[in-house]
C-alpha cells in the first residue's frame, strides 16, 4: 500500500475521441517554499502513462511509467529523490498524462478502454526543511489541466505531436494557466504498490545502417537490427511541415519500400484485417535544434519509412532508441563459429525486444504477456539477465488474473476482452501456458537460489494443478467410447489447449487444429511435470505433507500417461519429434525404454533430412535430449541445418531476431506474422548448458557441473555467468588431439568437470582449474 495523502485527479473530457486520437494532457500545480529543502521526495502514479517535470526539468529517466499491471487491482507508484530540483520560492510540478496500457489499444484485437474510460493522476511531494519539518504538496483541487502538444498517443498505434504547441514554460513557476480547467477528483479502488522490477529506460541508440530514397521522395531507413523502441528525429524543417514515420520489420523485396502486411491481424470472422499502424507524426515548429522523440508509444521495427522530410535525410538526422526494462546482463556465450554468435545475439535481441515491462510475445502485432512464451523462455532469460524482479512482477499479476476454478490466463495482465467471461474465455487454462505459474517461480529458485516467487505463487500453483486434476477426473475426450478405465482419471484430454503450436508439417489453420484434435498427450505431460515440480516446491517451502501428496499424484499421472501413450514395448504411439522430446525431457519414459525412444527420435529427425519438426512447446527440449542420449552429433546437425525449418534458415534470410514461425519469411521473400518472437530462441540454453557445458547442480549455482559436448566442427566455446555467488567462467578449446577445459569458480562454490573421456576433475571455489584429455 502506498499511504499517499494526495488525491487522484482526472482531466474532465467531453465526448471521448477514438483510440490514437486522444491527446496527452498537462496537469500542473505550484507551491511555495521559504527555503531550499534538505530533502524532497516525489511519488507519482497514474491510470495511464505519465512523465513528470519539476521547474522545467524532467524527473528521473524512467519510461512508460507507472508500468503495466492488473490495473483493476494494483498500480505501481514510483518514488524519486528530487531534492536537487526544488527551489526556495515558487516551484511548479507539471505532468504529462497519456492513455498507455490503461486506456489505449490493447491485445491483438486492439480493444481499448479495457481498464477505464478516463486517465487519472496522483502525485505527492514530501519536502523536509532544515529543522526537520515535513511539508506535503500533491494533486488536489488547485491543480489544473489542458490538452498538450501531443495530439494523439497510443502504445500500439503511435504518437502525433505538433511541436508548434509545445511550451517548455508549462513546468515552470509563473506560467499562466488561467485558461486551463480544474480536473475532477476521483476514487481509485486499486492498491498502489512499490515496484519490484527494474524500470523501463532508454537503453541505447542505434545509428542507421543505410538510408534509401524511394522514387516518391520518401526515405527508408535500415537500422540493421530489429528492436523495440522509437526514433529520434532532428531537422524537422519549416514551421508546419509534417513528417510521418512508419515502422516495419521487413522490406518489400520488389520495391525496397517497407512491408507491414505480416503485422496485420486477420481472423475468419473479420471482414477486414486489423492493420498494425506503428505510425508517428510530427508537425514542425520551425525552430532550429528542435527534435521529435515520441515517448508514449513503442514500436517493433528494423526499418522506418520517413515521409515529408525536407531535403536529404542523413544518418545524423535520425537514430533508433532501444527501449526496454533495464535488466542486468549476467550471461554470455562465444564460440569459434560465427553462426552460433548470430543465434545467441538474435535470441538475446528477441528477449530485449519483448522485455518492455512485461514479457511479451512480440513488440508490435500483439505485444501481450502470453503465459506460454514465458513458461518456456524464462529459464533462458534467467541465464542471460537477472530477471527475478521482472518475472515476479509479472507473476504477481498472473496470480491476480487466475480464474476462480484455478485456470491461469493465456495473457497477463488479462483484459476484459480476453478474460474468462469474454467470447475467448474458454481458451484460457491451456496446458503449457498455464504451467508458467509453476515453471517461472521454480526457474528463479534453480537459477538464483531465491524462494520469494515460490512462496508468492504457491497457492496459485496448488489451484492450477487442482484445476488440471479436476479436468482430468471429471471428463474425457469426446472421441472415447466404452467404459472409462481407471487410469483415465489422470488423463487430461478435455478443454482447449494450444498444443504444439505451429508444428511444422501440420496443414491448415493452427487454431482449427488445436481445437479439433485430442491434445491429451501434451496436456497430461504438463500435468505430470507441474505436479512433480509442485511437490519439489512444497518440499523447499517446508510443506512436507503436501510435497508427499503431490509426488504421489505425479506418480499416478506418469503411470497413466505411460499406459495411454506408450505401446507394449515402451515406445511412443505418437510418432512426432515433439512428443518424443517432451516425454524424454519430462522423464515420462521408463528408464529401460528411454534409449530406444531417443533412438526413435533420432530416426525421425534423420528421415526428415536432419531437420527439426517441433513447434512452440518442444523446441527447447530437442537438442538437449539428443545430447543426453548419445546423439550429440545429430544435435549439432540440426543446430546448423540451414534448410527450412531451422534457425540458420532465418539467418540466411536476413533475420536479426527469432521469428514466430519457422517460415517467417517464405521463399519469395514475403514476411509472415511476427519476426521478433523469443520462444524458439530458447535453444540458446543448449549453447550454455551443453556446448559450453555449464549446469547448476544446486540452486543458484552454489555447486555446478561442467560437461561440454564437443562437436559441430567447433574449436572452442566459452560461457560466463554472473551467478549469485560471483562470476563463473567456463571455456574449452582444442589443442591438436586434446581438449583443454578451463573453469573459474567464485568463492563459496564448488563444482566438477566431466571430461569427454569420463574423467571427473574437482573444482574448488575461488580458484582457476584447468584439465585436458585426448579426444
Amino acid at each position: 500500500m502506498s499511504g499517499l495523502r494526495a488525491a487522484w485527479v482526472s482531466p474532465v473530457e467531453g465526448e471521448l475521441a477514438a483510440k490514437g486520437e486522444r491527446p496527452a494532457y498537462w496537469l500542473r500545480g505550484e507551491f511555495e517554499l521559504t527555503a531550499a529543502p534538505v530533502s524532497a521526495t516525489l511519488r507519482v502514479s497514474a491510470q495511464g502513462l505519465y512523465q513528470a517535470f519539476l521547474n522545467g526539468n524532467r524527473v528521473g529517466d524512467q519510461e512508460l511509467t507507472p508500468g503495466s499491471t492488473q490495473y483493476r487491482q494494483r498500480i505501481q507508484v514510483q518514488t524519486y529523490d528530487v531534492t536537487g530540483q526544488i527551489l526556495a520560492g515558487a516551484n511548479a510540478l507539471a505532468v504529462l498524462l497519456a492513455d498507455g496500457w490503461f486506456r489505449g489499444a490493447a491485445d491483438i484485437m486492439r480493444s481499448d478502454k479495457q481498464f477505464g474510460e478516463h486517465v487519472s493522476l496522483i502525485a505527492e511531494l514530501v519536502v523536509v526543511d532544515g529543522s526537520g519539518k515535513q511539508t506535503v504538496f500533491g494533486t488536489d483541487d488547485t491543480f489544473k489541466f489542458a490538452p498538450s502538444h501531443i495530439l494523439g498517443a497510443d502504445l500500439f498505434l503511435g504518437q502525433v505531436e505538433d511541436r508548434r504547441l509545445f511550451d517548455a514554460s508549462v513546468s515552470q513557476a509563473g506560467f499562466d494557466d488561467s485558461g486551463w480547467s480544474a480536473p475532477a477528483a476521483i476514487e481509485v479502488a486499486a492498491d498502489l504498490v512499490e515496484p519490484i522490477a527494474p524500470p523501463v529506460r532508454r537503453i541505447e541508440t542505434l545509428a542507421p545502417k543505410s538510408i534509401t530514397k524511394l522514387p516518391n521522395g520518401s526515405f527508408v531507413v535500415d537500422f540493421g537490427q530489429n528492436i523495440n523502441g522509437w526514433c529520434h528525429l532532428e531537422n524537422l524543417g519549416s514551421a508546419g511541415n509534417q513528417i510521418t514515420l512508419t515502422h516495419a520489420e521487413w522490406l518489400d523485396q520488389n520495391t525496397g519500400n517497407i512491408s507491414t502486411a505480416n503485422l496485420n491481424v486477420q481472423f475468419p470472422f473479420m471482414p477486414h484485417p486489423i492493420k498494425d499502424h506503428q505510425v508517428d507524426v510530427v508537425i514542425s515548429a520551425g525552430i532550429e535544434g528542435d527534435a521529435f522523440e515520441p515517448q508514449f508509444t513503442t514500436h517493433g521495427f528494423q526499418f522506418v519509412r520517413v515521409e515529408g522530410f525536407e531535403g536529404e535525410l542523413t544518418k545524423g538526422d535520425i537514430s533508433a532508441v532501444v527501449v526496454h526494462t533495464d535488466l542486468k546482463k549476467i550471461g554470455t556465450f562465444e564460440s569459434s563459429d560465427e553462426r552460433l554468435t548470430w543465434l545467441h545475439n538474435a535470441a538475446d535481441w528477441s528477449f530485449r525486444g519483448n522485455a518492455c515491462d512485461v514479457p511479451t510475445d512480440c513488440p508490435h502485432r500483439e505485444r501481450a504477456g502470453w503465459s506460454g512464451d514465458w513458461q518456456l523462455f524464462a529459464e533462458t532469460a534467467a541465464y542471460l539477465y537477472d530477471i527475478d524482479g521482472f518475472s515476479r512482477k509479472w507473476l504477481a499479476d498472473a496470480v491476480l488474473d487466475q480464474g476462480a476454478d484455478g485456470r491461469i490466463a493465456n495473457v497477463t495482465p488479462i483484459t476484459p476482452s480476453a478474460g474468462f467471461d469474454s467470447p475467448m474465455g474458454k481458451m484460457n487454462g491451456s496446458s503449457g501456458w498455464g504451467d508458467v505459474i509453476v515453471q517461472a517461480p521454480i526457474v528463479a529458485w534453480r537459477e538464483y537460489g531465491k524462494t520469494e516467487a515460490l512462496a508468492e505463487c504457491f497457492d496459485a500453483m496448488v489451484r492450477w494443478v487442482g484445476f488440471a486434476e479436476n479436468a482430468a477426473a471429471s471428463a474425457r475426450h469426446e472421441s472415447k467410447t466404452g467404459p472409462q478405465e481407471p487410469h483415465e482419471q489422470f488423463i487430461w484430454d478435455t478443454g482447449f489447449h494450444w498444443g504444439e503450436w505451429l508444428e511444422p508439417g501440420v496443414a491448415g489453420d493452427p487454431m482449427a487444429y488445436a481445437m479439433q484434435n485430442n491434445q491429451g498427450e501434451v496436456a497430461t505431460a504438463y500435468f505430470y511435470r507441474s505436479s512433480r515440480d509442485l511437490a519439489q516446491v512444497a518440499e523447499v517451502l517446508g510443506k512436507t505433507v503436501q510435497a508427499a501428496s503431490y509426488q504421489a499424484l505425479a506418480n499416478k499421472i506418469r503411470d497413466a500417461w505411460q499406459f495411454e501413450y506408450l505401446d507394449e514395448v515402451g515406445l511412443l504411439k505418437t510418432q512426432s519429434q515433439a512428443a518424443h522430446s517432451r516425454a524424454l525431457a519430462f522423464g515420462l519414459v521408463p528408464g529401460e525404454s528411454a534409449q530406444a525412444v531417443a533412438d526413435n527420435l533420432a530416426a525421425l529427425i534423420s528421415a526428415n533430412g536432419n531437420r527439426l519438426a517441433t513447434g512452440f512447446l518442444s523446441t527447447p527440449f530437442l537438442l538437449p535430449v539428443l545430447a543426453e542420449h548419445g546423439h550429440a552429433q545429430l544435435a549439432y546437425q540440426v543446430l546448423f541445418q540451414d534448410q527450412e525449418p531451422s534457425w540458420m534458415n532465418m539467418r540466411l534470410k536476413g533475420a536479426t531476431t527469432i521469428w514466430e514461425r519457422w517460415n517467417g519469411v517464405d521463399e519469395s521473400g514475403e514476411a509472415h506474422d511476427s519476426l521478433n518472437h523469443y520462444s524458439k530462441g530458447a535453444v540458446v540454453s543448449f549453447l550454455h548448458h551443453y556446448v559450453a557445458g555449464l549446469k547448476p547442480t544446486s540452486p543458484g549455482y552454489q555447486t555446478f557441473e561442467v560437461k561440454p559436448v564437443l562437436g559441430g566442427g567447433l574449436s572452442h566455446a566459452k560461457t560466463t555467468l554472473d551467478s549469485p555467488h560471483g562470476l563463473i567462467s567456463v571455456g574449452w578449446h582444442l589443442d591438436g588431439s586434446e581438449v583443454i577445459v578451463e573453469v573459474l569458480a567464485p568463492d563459496n562454490t564448488s563444482g566438477t568437470i566431466v571430461m569427454p573421456d569420463g574423467r571427473v576433475v574437482a573444482v574448488l571455489g575461488g580458484t582457476e582449474t584447468s584439465a585436458r584429455c585426448r579426444i
